[in-house]
C-alpha cells in the first residue's frame, strides 16, 4: 500500500495539559470541525490534513484522560473509541499517544495502559524544547525499543515542530503490529523502570515555574494577583473593545440607512430597517467585547494559570460548598453557561457537581454583555475614577462580582440544606507555564465567533423577524391616535405583563423583550431595538441608536433594576435543557429556574424601590 492509496484515520489521545490540542491545531489549521458525539454532549473535534508525500489523514482530537478507568463521560468516550466499541465511530487505524516530555512520570502510565489494548500506536514526546531547557535527556531510541512502538519528538507550538510526526505518518507501516500486551505487572513499577533506563533528570534547580508559583500560589499574594487578573479582564472587556464596537455600530447603521433609501416604503423596508438592522445589527455590535472576553479566558487556559487558580481557590470555595475543581467550570460559564455546566463532569463527587451546576448560571455569560453594555453606555457616564479606572468598567466589574458573590452564597445555602460536612481532597496536575500561542488563540476565537454568528443568523434572526411581525400586526384601527405598536400582538402582550413587573420598574417594552430573551439573552437587546424602532416616528427613527432612546424613556432606577435582573434571571432555555440533560432530572432543572427567577425578582424589587426613593 502506498502513502497515497488510502486515508489514514488516527486519534490523538493523551492526558490533559500535554499539548494535544496545540498539536491538533498545528496539523489541521482551519480544516477542522467541532460537533458532539452521537447521543452525548461531549465535544468531538475532527480535522484533516495531507502529509508531505500526499497521504490523506483524518484525525480525531479525543477528550483528555488520565486512565481507561473512566470517571467522567469525556473519559468514557476516549476509552470506548480507543477500544473500538464506541457506537457510530470506526476504530482508528493508529493511536497517536501524546505525552508531555517534561512530565513523563505521570503520562507514561497512561501510555502503558493504552498499550495493553493491542492497538497500533505511535508515541509523541511533545514539549521537547521545554524538556531540553530543563536539562531532561530522553533516550528515544531506547524508549522506542522498550515500548515496542515508534517514538517521535515534537514541539507543537513551533512551525516545523511536527515534521518528524508527518514523516512517520508517511511511512508505509507507521504502526507496529497490533499484539496485545498481557503484562499485568504494576504500571507504576513499569514507569519507574522505563524512566531509570531511558531518562536522565537534572538535579533540582530553582526553575522559573517554581519562582512564579511562590507568588501565584501564595495564600495571600496569590489571591490578590488573581483578583487583579479578573479585574483587568472585566475592565478590558468594556474599555478596550469600545473603539472597535463604535466602528461596528457606525458601519451597521450606515449600511441600514443606505438599504432603506433603496427600498420602497412598506413592510419590506420596515422589516429590513426595524427588524434586521435595528434588532439583529444591535447584537452584532457587541461581537468585539464577546471575543475579548473569550481571548482572556483562552489565554489563561493556554498559559497553565487556570489549574493554579483552582488550587488557590479550593479552601475559600470549600467554605461555600464548592471545591477548587468548580473554578474552571464556573470560569467557563463567564463565556457561556452551557459548556461551563458540561465541564462539571470533571468533578467526581456528585453532590459537588450538582451544586456547581445549579450555581453556574449565576456567572455572567457573554450573552449578558450586550444588555450590560447597552444599559451602562446609556445611563453611566464615561469618566475616569482616580485618574486610572473607567467608571463604566467599574460598574461592569461590580455586576460580575455580584454574580460571583451570589453564586458562592447560593452554594453555601445548598451545602447547608444538604447537610454536607465532608472534606473533599483536591488533586490537580499543575502544568508548566507557557506563553499562549497566537495561532491557537486565533483558532479558538474563530470557533467562538463562528458559533456566535451562527446564533445570530439562526435563532436570533428567526426571533427578531417573529418579533417584528408581532410588533407590526395587526395594524391599528381607523382613527387610532396612539403608536401603531400599541395595537399589535406584541404590544398587547407587553401591556398584559406590565402589572406583574411594574413593582420592579419594567415598562411594557421591557416586558416584550423578556420573552424572546428566554431563547437567547442577546435577543433582548435586538427585541428592544425592534420595539423602539417601530414605536418611534419619523423616517430616520429606525437609524437612531438604541441608547439615547432608552435613556430618554427610562428612569435610572429602571435601568439599575434591569441590570440586576440580568445578574440573576433564569438562563436561556438551552441552559435549562442542559441542566436537565446533565442531571437527568426535570426536578433539578425546575429548582434552578424557580430559585433564579425568585432571586431576580427580589433583587430587582429592592434595587428599584431603593433607587426610586433616593434618586
Amino acid at each position: 500500500m502506498t502513502a497515497e492509496s488510502a486515508t489514514l484515520n488516527i486519534a490523538l489521545v493523551g492526558s490533559p495539559n500535554c499539548g494535544k490540542t496545540a498539536l491538533f491545531n498545528r496539523l489541521t489549521g482551519s480544516r477542522q470541525k467541532v460537533a458532539n458525539y452521537a447521543g452525548v454532549t461531549v465535544e468531538r473535534k475532527e480535522g484533516q490534513f495531507n502529509t508531505p508525500a500526499g497521504r490523506r489523514v483524518r484525525v480525531l482530537d479525543l477528550p483528555g484522560a488520565y486512565s481507561l478507568d473512566a470517571n467522567s463521560p469525556d473519559e468514557a468516550i476516549t476509552r470506548d473509541l480507543c477500544r473500538g466499541t464506541l457506537v457510530g465511530e470506526a476504530r482508528p487505524d493508529l493511536l497517536v499517544c501524546v505525552v508531555d516530555a517534561t512530565n513523563l512520570r505521570l503520562h507514561l502510565r497512561f501510555v502503558l495502559e493504552l498499550r495493553r489494548l493491542g492497538q497500533p500506536m505511535l508515541l509523541v514526546l511533545n514539549l521537547m524544547d521545554q524538556a531540553r531547557r530543563r536539562g531532561i535527556v530522553i533516550d528515544t531510541a531506547l524508549l522506542q525499543q522498550r515500548l515496542g512502538m515508534p517514538v517521535i519528538e515534537t514541539v507543537a507550538i513551533k512551525t516545523g515542530g511536527t515534521q518528524a510526526l508527518l514523516a512517520a505518518l508517511d511511512e508505509t507501516a507507521p504502526a507496529p503490529g497490533a499484539v496485545e500486551d498481557h503484562d499485568d505487572s504494576d504500571l507504576h513499577a513499569q514507569v519507574a523502570a522505563l524512566l531509570a533506563e531511558a531518562v536522565t533528570m537534572p538535579e533540582r534547580t530553582d526553575r522559573l515555574d517554581d519562582r512564579l508559583d511562590r507568588w501565584l500560589l501564595h495564600p495571600v499574594f496569590g489571591l490578590v494577583i488573581l483578583a487583579g487578573v479578573m479585574f483587568l479582564m472585566f475592565q478590558a472587556v468594556f474599555a478596550w473593545a469600545a473603539p472597535v464596537q463604535d466602528l461596528f455600530a457606525g458601519g451597521i447603521a450606515s449600511l441600514g440607512a443606505q438599504l432603506g433609501q433603496w427600498l420602497p416604503e412598506g413592510p419590506v423596508r420596515s422589516l429590513v430597517q426595524d427588524g434586521l438592522f435595528a434588532g439583529l445589527g444591535t447584537v452584532v455590535e457587541f461581537l468585539p467585547q464577546i471575543l475579548l472576553l473569550f481571548a482572556f479566558i483562552l489565554a489563561l487556559e493556554e498559559s497553565g494559570y487556570l489549574p493554579r487558580a483552582a488550587f488557590l481557590l479550593d479552601r475559600p470555595m470549600r467554605a461555600s460548598g464548592l471545591t477548587g475543581r468548580s473554578f474552571i467550570p464556573l470560569l467557563s460559564s463567564f463565556a457561556c453557561a452551557i459548556p461551563g455546566i458540561m465541564a462539571t463532569r470533571s468533578i467526581q463527587d456528585p453532590r459537588d457537581r450538582l451544586t456547581t451546576i445549579l450555581v453556574a448560571p449565576l456567572m455572567t455569560c457573554s450573552a449578558r454583555l450586550p444588555v450590560y453594555t447597552l444599559l451602562i453606555s446609556a445611563f453611566i457616564p464615561r469618566q475616569e475614577v482616580l485618574g486610572v479606572f473607567n467608571l463604566q468598567g467599574l460598574v461592569m466589574f461590580a455586576l460580575y462580582a455580584a454574580g460571583i458573590v451570589s453564586a458562592l452564597g447560593a452554594a453555601w445555602v445548598i451545602k447547608a440544606l444538604r447537610r454536607d460536612d465532608g472534606e473533599h481532597v483536591l488533586l490537580l496536575e499543575l502544568p508548566g507555564y507557557r506563553l499562549p500561542q497566537l495561532r491557537d488563540l486565533a483558532i479558538g476565537l474563530w470557533e467562538r465567533a463562528s458559533i456566535f454568528l451562527r446564533r445570530v443568523t439562526g435563532i436570533i434572526l428567526s426571533l427578531t423577524v417573529l418579533l417584528w411581525f408581532l410588533s407590526s400586526y395587526p395594524s391599528p384601527p381607523e382613527g387610532a391616535v396612539g403608536p401603531a405598536i400599541d395595537y399589535s400582538l406584541a404590544g398587547r402582550i407587553g401591556h398584559w405583563m406590565q402589572p406583574f413587573f411594574a413593582p420592579i420598574g419594567f415598562n411594557w417594552q421591557i416586558c416584550i423583550a423578556l420573552i424572546p430573551g428566554l431563547a437567547a439573552r442577546e435577543v433582548a437587546v435586538a427585541a428592544l431595538a425592534t420595539v423602539y424602532a417601530i414605536s418611534a416616528s419619523g423616517d430616520d427613527a429606525a437609524a437612531q441608536a438604541l441608547s439615547p432612546l432608552i435613556a430618554a424613556d427610562w428612569s435610572v432606577a429602571t435601568a439599575l433594576s434591569l441590570l440586576v435582573w440580568y445578574v440573576y434571571a433564569p438562563q436561556c432555555l438551552s441552559t435549562i435543557a442542559v441542566i436537565k440533560r446533565e442531571t437527568n432530572s426535570w426536578k433539578q432543572a425546575g429548582i434552578a429556574t424557580f430559585y433564579l427567577f425568585a432571586l431576580a425578582y427580589l433583587a430587582s424589587f429592592i434595587t428599584y424601590q431603593t433607587a426610586a426613593a433616593l434618586l
